[in-house]
């Protein structure tokens, strides 16, 4: 039984460590307003996995389990990500679409209170870049 909770905390430091990668990552793209599409996405993923930090902290094993498995194919085109209703994602995948939504979140309220204090419509403008 302790080796499973040892294995669930190892999982859940190697999660963190991958999200607080693929923000770093997705973060530098979002303050220049680069729209996450498909082909953006393979490549926050490729870049937060190849990680030399990450693959030095992380066993070979525990490495493997953030690898997107074969059978789950994406669009690798410039369309801008759309998910749907799944919730079937793989991590990196998962992390940076939260980073984005989080982004689209801010600006909104950011949009909502310059509104609200000089009582003017402001353009729309989402993370995603729609």
């Amino acid at each position: 039984m302790e080796e499973q909770k040892l294995a669930a905390l190892r999982f859940q430091a190697a999660a963190r460590d991958l999200e607080h990668i693929v923000r770093h990552i997705a973060a530098r793209y979002i303050v220049h307003g680069v729209p996450l599409t498909w082909r953006l996405l393979h490549a926050i993923e490729a870049e937060a996995l190849a990680d030399l930090g990450f693959a030095s902290r992380h066993d070979p094993i525990m490495l493997s389990l953030f690898q997107r498995p074969a059978g789950m194919a994406y669009p690798e085109t410039d369309d801008v990500v759309d998910f749907g209703q799944s919730n079937a994602l793989p991590a990196a995948f998962g992390f940076a679409v939260a980073v984005y939504e989080e982004a689209q979140r801010d600006a909104q309220e950011k949009r909502s209170s310059k509104r609200d204090t000089a009582g003017g419509g402001a353009r729309r403008e989402t993370a995603w870049g729609g």
